[in-house]
């Protein structure tokens, strides 16, 4: 069956109606982005909200001390290694960029802590950049709908650049997120509430031949 992805995008877009376009500091995004790793949302959300308490800005967090950080991101994945990474990538942005969040990718990427997927978020929802940010999410239901037949976020990330439109990349991130969190979960998704599942894998082998 033929995948397109503008309807793809559109039938997400009407099932979850997702946010997108609301752009935040970016300094807050690429810091988030970096204690997202290995850990749920909502840890990552409160870890955030206490750590921009003490140090709100590039300046405070580049002059802090790294285990009152990993202290105030607890129980964040990696905390501690996680704190002397935050305080070292502040450092570099600082003495480097002059406290500016650089917006080239391979500048971004010689920041410690900061892989492509950290990147293409701080680009697209931080600096309002055509970035597609390939998380567990957007890998997994990418997979699950055929728009691409990939098991590395790197590979998806090409094939998923050259199928979607430049225009409607930043919408894929957000849309695959929300969409993933409510209606396609990794696990019991929620098919009978899709209307896609004609196009998925996974409802076919696991649904759809009952």
């Amino acid at each position: 069956m033929k995948v397109n992805s503008d309807m793809i995008l559109d039938e997400i877009e009407r099932m979850v109606r997702p946010h997108v376009g609301i752009w935040d500091d970016p300094f807050r995004i690429l810091i988030t982005a970096i204690m997202s790793t290995r850990t749920k949302d909502e840890v990552t959300d409160r870890a955030s909200l206490k750590l921009f308490c003490i140090f709100p800005d590039v300046r405070d967090l580049a002059r802090a001390d790294a285990k009152i950080v990993a202290d105030l991101i607890r129980p964040v994945g990696f905390y501690r290694t996680k704190a002397v990474t935050l305080v070292k990538a502040a450092r570099m942005i600082e003495d480097k960029y002059h406290g500016n969040i650089p917006d080239r990718l391979e500048d971004l990427l010689q920041i410690p802590g900061v892989g492509r997927k950290v990147a293409a978020i701080v680009l697209s929802y931080g600096l309002g950049k055509d970035a597609i940010a390939v998380d567990t999410h957007v890998q997994r239901i990418s997979n699950r709908l055929g728009l691409v037949r990939s098991k590395t976020p790197e590979k998806t990330e090409v094939i998923l650049r050259r199928k979607i439109r430049r225009e409607r990349w930043n919408e894929v991130n957000a849309y695959f997120v929300s969409f993933g969190k409510t209606i396609c979960t990794p696990k019991r998704p929620k098919c009978n509430l899709c209307t896609l599942r004609n196009y998925c894998s996974y409802w076919r082998k696991n649904e759809g031949s009952r």
